[in-house]
């Protein structure tokens, strides 16, 4: 009988939120399996390496918003893990680690960290590390995607394996928040969990450069999904879940913020794209470019249905629209000619009456 068929992953203990594996009820010679076989199910390939002692753990996974969060809680052990993730792929994440009990060492790139309770780092998930840990360790793991981190730091330069002390004040901080919304989440509102996710990202880029983490409106969400929406309209893949995992909010809160506005996510996206093809059709500089290369620019698939909604949303289809500043441009460039006089008549016009 195959692990899937003996170990289901992560049994889930009723709440669709969390879900659970544990050692606790399996015989001695099956834990090791069916802790490798779980833990490769949240962070790859992975192969760990014990002391000989009897071994025991728990893996328990919850979501923030769309952000997976695990606590791993084991006996001591090591192990080597492996990426299922390219360095270059969409699903790229990072992991920022807090230690809650025990200390442990985290290497990555030749980096070394070592992790007291309270203290955090980042992994790249996207490349081979290690970790090891001489006694009964507790830890968290909030997977966030690459791009989302970005985002949320406003950088991509994102320090790998380096301590974010816990007796710091953003240490402290990211610590009892994550903690927090670990024991939490399950009973928080959507408003709330949206709001706590944003404090510790702040918090986050607090210790990354310096900045004072600001407290976070509704009116402040709000520009901000439309400014991230707006930087990258060029994305054909831009949609609600997209943009949500970025904000750390629900695709429904997602919606719902929006609708402040007074219109969906899917309008918005497809309106200012309209707006932002309008003007490169009507700038002259850019007449070399096709019709179909300047729609697909700004993210649309299908020049078909780009045509087709610039008519219905200016009343004009967009071609005849360009041929407006086409004439409009060589107008402009129609050179102005000089009427010259021979001389006789110059010097009849210079004699007096």
């Amino acid at each position: 009988m195959s692990l899937c068929a003996t170990f289901s992953p992560l049994r889930a203990l009723g709440d669709p939120m969390s879900q659970l594996f544990t050692t606790e009820r399996l015989p001695a010679s099956d834990r090791i399996d069916a802790w490798q076989w779980n833990a490769q199910q949240i962070c790859g390939d992975c192969r760990i390496h014990l002391p000989k002692t009897k071994f025991h753990g728990s893996i328990e996974m919850r979501h923030v918003g769309v952000l997976p969060l695990t606590r791993f809680s084991s006996s001591p052990l090591s192990f080597s893990k492996w990426p299922f993730e390219t360095s270059t792929g969409g699903n790229r994440s990072c992991i920022v680690i807090t230690q809650v009990n025990g200390i442990r060492q985290y290497t990555q790139n030749g980096a070394e960290v070592l992790l007291r309770p309270g203290d955090s780092t980042v992994i790249d998930s996207a490349r081979p590390w290690s970790s090891t840990c001489t006694t009964d360790c507790v830890r968290l793991y909030l997977r966030v995607p690459r791009w989302a981190m970005e985002d949320r730091l406003h950088t991509r330069d994102i320090p790998i394996a380096h301590r974010i002390n816990g007796r710091t004040a953003p240490g402290a901080t990211l610590s009892r928040l994550l903690q927090s919304l670990y024991k939490d989440a399950e009973w928080m509102q959507e408003e709330e969990l949206s709001l706590a996710l944003d404090t510790y990202f702040q918090t986050l880029a607090t210790w990354l450069n310096g900045e004072t983490p600001l407290p976070r409106s509704a009116a402040d969400l709000s520009r901000r999904i439309l400014q991230f929406i707006d930087a990258h309209l060029s994305e054909p893949m831009l949609g609600p879940s997209e943009v949500a995992a970025v904000m750390g909010i629900s695709v429904r809160h997602l919606h719902r913020i929006v609708a402040g506005n007074r219109t969906t996510l899917g309008d918005y996206v497809r309106m200012r794209r309209l707006e932002q093809c309008r003007v490169d059709l009507a700038n002259p500089s850019l007449q070399s470019r096709t019709i179909t290369d300047i729609a697909f620019c700004h993210g649309f698939s299908d020049a078909a249905h780009f045509s087709h909604l610039f008519r219905k949303h200016f009343g004009i289809s967009a071609r005849a629209f360009r041929a407006q500043f086409v004439v409009e441009e060589q107008s402009t460039k129609t050179p102005h000619v000089e009427v010259r006089y021979p001389n006789t008549v110059r010097q009849r016009e210079s004699q007096p009456n």
